[in-house]
């Protein structure tokens, strides 16, 4: 299983941010996961739990959100990756959009474009991960109502 820690510079986790409008529903997946992986769920409500919770126009716009395209690099080999962050019923891999229910959505909910995160790989190797960008989206941003 991966597990990820994210962390900043100096070694402690970075500050996540969530929109008030997603957190019942966010809430709501993570109960929901719990009997059938009770790992992620706990990451998810942890996650959920130390963030601070603001209205949705008060989120900032550097901020991974649910329909938010993020772009992320791997520091160990540099590829650069981008994916949009979705409720399951609208992920598909094929275009980019993950489930906020999969290890890299919870561990990339919240965070802002600077932050870093530790990855470690389903082979056991350490990998972090940077947020290098976070774009908003008008047509993806109403993948959140």
């Amino acid at each position: 299983m991966n597990a990820q820690r994210p962390t900043s510079r100096g070694g402690r986790r970075p500050r996540i941010v969530i929109a008030a409008d997603c957190l019942n529903r966010l809430e709501a997946l993570a109960e929901r996961a719990i009997e059938r992986d009770p790992d992620l769920a706990d990451r998810l409500l942890g996650e959920i739990g130390r963030a601070r919770i603001v209205p949705a126009a008060k989120l900032p716009s550097n901020v991974v959100a649910i329909g938010r395209a993020v772009t992320y690099r791997d520091e160990t080999t540099g590829r650069e990756t981008t994916v949009t962050p979705v409720f399951p019923e609208e992920a598909d891999i094929a275009c980019g959009r993950i489930s906020i229910l999969t290890p890299i959505g919870v561990a990339l909910i919240g965070l802002a474009e600077g932050a870093s995160l530790h990855w470690d790989t389903r082979d056991g190797k350490r990998r972090v991960l940077t947020v290098l960008r976070v774009v908003r989206d008008e047509v993806s941003e109403e993948l959140r109502a």
